[in-house]
């Protein structure tokens, strides 16, 4: 009975968004890297997962991941692996780069939030 006292419409938006925005990050990462109304849809899902599912003592781990993220997404540190298998390390940099894209516009979110709490006279991230 809690399970469903504790359903809301906001935290449903919030896991679909997170849960399409990932698989498909992944997807486009591996099948489509090109299609720009791909990064479009994951842009635009990252913003509603940014607004809808961080709260106040999630936004300082969930901003060292993004960053994360987005460092290892700049580089192609998987390229190694084409020596391997043909083509895996450019299709895990391609996956990597979309889910940076996808976490991205949530860590522009929270970052804003953060500072704008900070910004505030006796304030700070709880």
């Amino acid at each position: 009975m809690t399970i469903f006292k504790q359903f809301t419409v906001r935290r449903a938006l919030g896991a679909i968004s997170f849960g399409v925005g990932l698989v498909l990050a992944i997807l486009a990462g591996w099948l489509w890297p090109q299609v720009g109304w791909l990064a479009a849809i994951l842009t635009l899902l990252g913003l509603v997962v940014g607004i809808v599912n961080i709260s106040g003592r999630e936004v300082i781990p969930f901003l060292v991941a993004t960053i994360a993220l987005v460092v290892i997404g700049q580089g192609n540190i998987f390229d190694p692996l084409n020596d391997f298998a043909g083509g895996l390390g450019t299709g895990l940099n391609n996956i990597v780069d979309k889910i940076a894209l996808f976490a991205a516009p949530a860590g522009l979110v929270n970052a804003v939030r953060a500072a704008i709490t900070l910004a505030r006279p006796g304030q700070s991230i709880k």
